[in-house]
């Protein structure tokens, strides 16, 4: 376990976060760092969790760089006794739990539904569904007592736009959308929001290797396979994962505060619902 106190001046964009302590799970390159950065970056005091430590304490140096004050964990977010001891980690240190960021994932393999092995779909839902389950049931005591907290709940746009060897992702990502809902309903009484957010494509390491696996395949070039993607894309460009945390500090902070039960779109115009 790594501990970073160090609190800087001036850091803060808007301070939306300001006194706050964040659990955010699937820290790494993307989306769990970027959310991490982001809400330090508005004052909260951010607690990461992935099974790597070497990713955790190094998400936390970044956010002590930035004057920031973090809490690294080491943590299988399938594992009840690990979640179990981040919680308690957690208001042991900061005293608190403000919000939670279920960002943890797993990507199948792209196989059909009717070929893939069913332990690759029992690892998609335990992974992208049910380890949301299991950390907000474990944050939800100390929300309670306190009549407060955000849980976000990091969906996907497959969920609306389904396409073929994607089954088991969205079907697990489907799930914890409809998880989030009735959670929703079941913590609003205790002053507690849930809500998610759903990507498309995020741009990084995992979609410049796909883009370029279609490339060879396809004979193009990876701007070609670029180009394609972005041309659905009403805003015609693959949205980064800084770009897309800017919808965790919505739901994690007050302008949020009478949204609850809801799925947002943030894939540039990709997909979207009414």
């Amino acid at each position: 376990m790594v501990v970073l106190r160090v609190r800087g001046k001036g850091r803060c964009i808007l301070g939306l976060l300001d006194g706050q302590v964040a659990i955010i799970s699937g820290i790494g390159p993307g989306m769990g760092r970027d959310a991490a950065l982001a809400c330090s970056k508005e004052g909260a005091k951010v607690v990461l969790a992935a099974r790597t430590p070497a990713k955790v304490e190094s998400v936390a140096d970044e956010v002590a760089q930035i004057g920031g004050t973090a809490l690294a964990i080491p943590t299988d977010v399938t594992d009840l006794a690990q979640i179990d001891h981040l919680v308690s980690s957690t208001v042991s240190e900061f005293g608190q739990i403000d919000i939670l960021v279920n960002n943890a994932f797993v990507q199948p393999p792209f196989e059909t539904l009717e070929k893939m092995e069913l332990e690759s779909w029992y690892t998609s839902f335990e992974v992208n569904c049910t380890s949301a389950l299991k950390m907000s049931r474990a944050v939800l005591p100390t929300m309670r007592k306190q009549n407060r907290g955000s849980i976000i709940n990091v969906s996907t746009m497959s969920i609306r736009n389904n396409k073929p060897m994607f089954g088991a992702y969205a079907a697990a990502k489907s799930a914890m959308t409809s998880m989030t809902r009735t959670m929703s309903k079941e913590v609003g009484p205790d002053g507690i929001r849930v809500n998610a957010i759903c990507p498309g494509f995020i741009f990084g390491e995992s979609v410049k290797w796909y883009l370029e696996s279609l490339a060879k395949q396809n004979g193009t070039t990876y701007q070609d396979e670029y180009d394609k993607v972005a041309n659905e894309i009403a805003l015609r460009f693959i949205p980064n994962s800084e770009q897309i945390c800017g919808s965790v500090i919505f739901f994690a902070s007050e302008l949020s505060a009478a949204c609850t039960g809801t799925s947002l779109d943030v894939n540039g115009g990709h997909y979207t619902t009414f």
